[in-house]
């Protein structure tokens, strides 16, 4: 899950979001959620741009993170396309329910 904070949406997308999108799907990964809309119910929302991606393990979210593919999206994304933000691994509830799956 990642909190963004993108300087500007079209030069984001052209840049980052397009040529990502295909590299999360040869990692397994698929976007649940990419989106300028959060409403805040409580507490502080950061950034103004939200991406939950879905993986279907840990280590398929870290392959795809830590691979030669990645570094270039990832160095314009924190260095050129955005102001910082939050990104996470969150483990889902079928982690939970079933750990030696």
């Amino acid at each position: 899950m990642g909190q963004i904070t993108v300087k500007d949406y079209p030069e984001y997308i052209d840049k980052y979001g397009m040529p990502v999108a295909s590299l999360v799907t040869k990692y397994g990964g698929e976007f649940l959620v990419a989106s300028r809309s959060a409403e805040e119910l409580e507490g502080e929302w950061y950034g103004n741009w939200t991406v939950v991606v879905r993986f279907p393990s840990k280590d398929a979210a870290l392959a795809f993170y830590n691979s030669t593919e990645y570094a270039p999206l990832l160095d314009a994304r924190t260095n050129k396309l955005s102001n910082g933000g939050n990104l996470v691994i969150v483990e889902g509830l079928h982690h939970m329910l079933y750990p030696n799956k």
